[in-house]
């Protein structure tokens, strides 16, 4: 299992990405963090939702209630232009890190003690 820190972290720019492929609701949003992190996230309603509150006050995404085609009531998410913008920085500083710490494993240095 990731440590709650890094699911924290992860979260944001997880839930942009996921709604730049296309508009989801909650429980399809939940499955596709499973099935993209070979089931190593296992995200939660109570975690979920918070977080797509928070986006939605901040303008990144928005949503609406559909109903679907066996009369369930879902309510959808989708990314506005600022959640664009703030995924494009999300992955800009992602990949800072990630660099970072490829470089750290890669060559590691004699700890100084």
């Amino acid at each position: 299992m990731i440590g709650k820190d890094l699911v924290a972290a992860s979260s944001r720019p997880l839930l942009l990405a996921i709604l730049a492929e296309g508009e989801s609701y909650g429980y399809a949003i939940i499955q596709r963090v499973r099935e993209l992190s070979g089931e190593e996230l296992q995200w939660t309603d109570g975690m979920l939702y918070p977080i797509l509150h928070r986006l939605e006050r901040q303008k990144l995404i928005a949503s609406e209630w559909r109903t679907s085609e066996n009369g369930r009531r879902r309510k959808y998410y989708r990314l506005l232009s600022g959640g664009k913008k703030a995924l494009s920085e999300d992955r800009r500083q992602w990949s800072v890190v990630h660099e970072t710490l490829n470089k750290l494993w890669e060559d590691p240095k004699p700890c100084l003690t």
